[in-house]
């Protein structure tokens, strides 16, 4: 079996000290990295509910925990502007000593925009704007002076100082599956692309983006793959039925042994990492993660 790094997806909504808890546990016990979403609030009709925010906790993660890659999963484009947010992520890597990788989309939560008065606009044009926005973020990485003039970024004679840790700036990742637009910005920019989904669509979508790498002349072999979905780790069939029947289910279910055959089923689909997000673990997440690394991560490596 092909190996795979394993990551933990930590929600942002229990109080900070538990989330430090969880994250303090997840970087001493083996795991390759921690993410986090950037949300500000429940994408629901109530949206009262306590969201953690991203990239303040990314902070103190980074100067919480010593091995783990810390990454966003995914910032949403929409929600500050490039050179800031580059001059972040760029402070997030030295805090950690280079452990950090910035997760970009074009921002999907609606009612986020709404409420705080961003502009949401169309699929496209935010599209676009994640396209001018990757390209400045590079730049200021990895250039002393960044000029930039698009139709949504200006940038003029722009500095980023101090650089990050890690050589060219933190790996860039790009999440989402739109074949025409997302993948296409993935093959120019992207060090890693991240999308949630079955084996098979992991499978027929990165063929895709192959396709999209070798029309602008990249080695699709290049992009490190990453993918994520909800696991359900019982011995109950109970348990396991009533995740597999839940309206919409595209997780994984089932005991060890078939969550280690699925993990396999993605390695063989090209996902170099798996994250598991601790959001249908209750108050377990570390007792989860335990017997997660001890009866599937360590059979599948």
């Amino acid at each position: 079996m092909t190996s795979m790094n394993f990551a933990a997806w930590l929600n942002l909504s229990p109080p900070f000290p538990a989330i430090l808890d969880q994250a303090k546990h997840v970087d001493a016990t083996g795991w390759h990295g921690i993410y986090v979403a950037d949300h500000f609030m429940p994408n629901a009709a109530d949206n009262s509910g306590p969201t953690q925010e991203c990239w303040t906790t990314l902070a103190a993660l980074a100067a919480s925990t010593s091995r783990v890659r810390l990454g966003s999963l995914v910032t949403g484009n929409t929600y500050r502007f490039p050179p800031v947010l580059a001059k972040m992520a760029a402070q997030v890597d030295i805090i950690s000593n280079g452990r950090l990788v910035l997760g970009l989309g074009a921002a999907w939560q609606q009612n986020e925009h709404e409420a705080y008065g961003i502009d949401f606009g169309t699929v496209g044009s935010r599209l676009a704007r994640l396209d001018e926005s990757v390209q400045i973020i590079k730049s200021l990485f990895q250039n002393e002076r960044t000029d930039f003039h698009g139709k949504y970024y200006n940038v003029t004679n722009a500095p980023l100082a101090p650089k990050p840790v890690q050589a060219g700036g933190p790996r860039i990742l790009i999440g989402g599956g739109g074949e025409q637009k997302t993948l296409r910005i993935v093959a120019k920019y992207a060090d890693e692309w991240n999308i949630w989904g079955t084996p098979e669509t992991l499978a027929a979508k990165g063929k895709i983006l192959d396709q999209r790498c070798e029309e602008v002349g990249r080695d699709p072999k290049s992009v490190y793959r990453s993918a994520q979905a909800i696991v359900t780790l019982s011995d109950d069939p109970a348990v396991v039925e009533r995740a597999r029947s839940a309206p919409g289910f595209a997780g994984i279910a089932g005991n060890a042994e078939e969550i280690v055959d699925a993990m396999g089923r993605y390695a063989e689909a090209g996902v170099n990492e798996f994250i598991i997000p601790n959001f249908n673990f209750g108050r377990g997440t570390n007792d989860m993660y335990d017997r997660l690394q001890q009866d599937v991560v360590a059979k599948v490596r």
